[in-house]
């Protein structure tokens, strides 16, 4: 009930920044539901109107349950904001995200992004990113045991993340595995970034870095906390 009224919050407090006419990429996971019910609810009582753009089959899902039009990437150049979640939050708005396997669509949807809204509860800030979380990798099926091997390689505990309920490995939205990169600790978010992409097999992975503008961390209260990147990566509307 407590991470419920946190998620309840910021996912009002984001719908909120939406305006009329925008084109809005809608993020995937519990917190992210909440603000898609938001938008929701703002269409059905204000007439809001907005196009939205989902980074997975479930955001799809749930958009059209609540009756938000939605607008393919293709042929998009740019979206005006996109709200998602994360995993792990440092202070510089770095992030870990890919615990619901879909940080690749999420990723690509960020970064075309004019303003990238992330919604979390207080326990995903840490010090440094990796303290409690991996790094997913999403890779060929066929070249799982290369990319863990160079995972390993730059100081990685590479483990196959598995279904729950389904034997086998999870399949992302690309048809594709993951992989859990455990690190003791992450010295350079930067150099990592560049060299997990490197890797041949590898379409992307979960650190986010420099790209959030905007963070917002809902309590157990049901009260949240807005924080605005200062040196924005991109041009935020300012309301």
């Amino acid at each position: 009930m407590t991470q419920n009224a946190a998620k309840k919050a910021v996912g009002k407090a984001a719908a909120a920044l939406v305006h009329d006419g925008q084109c809005v990429g809608l993020g995937t996971g519990s917190t992210t539901a909440f603000a898609i019910m938001a938008l929701g609810r703002r269409i059905r009582a204000e007439g809001l109107r907005i196009v939205g753009t989902p980074t997975s089959s479930a955001a799809a899902r749930l958009a059209r349950k609540h009756h938000i039009p939605m607008q393919p990437l293709d042929g998009l150049t740019a979206l005006d904001i996109a709200l998602d979640g994360a995993d792990e939050v440092d202070p510089d708005f770095n992030l870990i995200k890919g615990r619901g396997a879909a940080h690749t669509r999420e990723k690509v949807i960020a970064r075309l992004a004019r303003r990238f809204v992330v919604l979390v509860d207080s326990s995903k800030h840490v010090a440094a990113l990796g303290s409690g979380m991996p790094v997913p990798v999403e890779v060929l099926p066929m070249a799982a045991s290369p990319v863990m091997d160079s995972l390993a390689g730059l100081g990685a505990r590479p483990v196959l993340r598995l279904g729950v309920r389904k034997d086998g490995p999870v399949v992302t939205d690309q048809g594709l595995w993951i992989v859990d990169a455990h690190f003791d600790g992450i010295d350079d978010l930067a150099a990592l970034d560049v060299a997990l992409k490197m890797i041949s097999g590898v379409l992307d992975h979960g650190l986010f870095v420099g790209m959030a503008t905007d963070i917002i961390t809902g309590d157990a209260n049901g009260r949240y906390k807005h924080q605005v990147r200062q040196d924005r990566p991109r041009a935020v509307d300012p309301n």
